[in-house]
């Protein structure tokens, strides 16, 4: 990502039409740090429902992501991949904590079992 600030003296040099998108939150200092969640699931059955995640750091400072606005189907050994978003990043994870929700109030809860996951940083991909 680009700083509001120096966005364009990075992107005037190309010499196509350039779009810029900058993903920015309610609260101050509006910056969003983005995770790429990979999803490996092994539930029987198909799951729709919605992701939200908790990562802890080792002096156990928490953030959560906002829950994604569209729902993602989970099905057995399929890959989702879902871009994620914090208020505040968290150099050093010592956890990851995942809720599942259908957003339905009425029928049963519903289990997603995990397979393998990965949290990968977008804004520092080296991490």
């Amino acid at each position: 990502g680009y700083h509001a600030d120096r966005w364009k003296k990075m992107l005037i040099p190309y010499s196509s039409p350039t779009k810029a998108y900058f993903d920015t939150s309610d609260k101050d200092p509006f910056c969003m740090y983005n995770y790429l969640l990979d999803i490996t699931t092994w539930n029987k059955s198909i799951r729709r429902g919605f992701i939200k995640v908790k990562i802890i750091d080792y002096a156990g400072n928490t953030v959560e992501s906002q829950m994604n606005s569209e729902a993602s189907t989970f099905q057995q050994y399929k890959r989702v991949k879902i871009l994620t978003g914090f208020h505040q990043d968290i150099e050093k994870i010592a956890k990851i904590s995942l809720t599942f929700s259908t957003k339905n109030l009425i029928g049963p809860k519903y289990k997603l079992r995990i397979l393998q996951m990965k949290l990968k940083s977008l804004n520092n991909p080296k991490r």
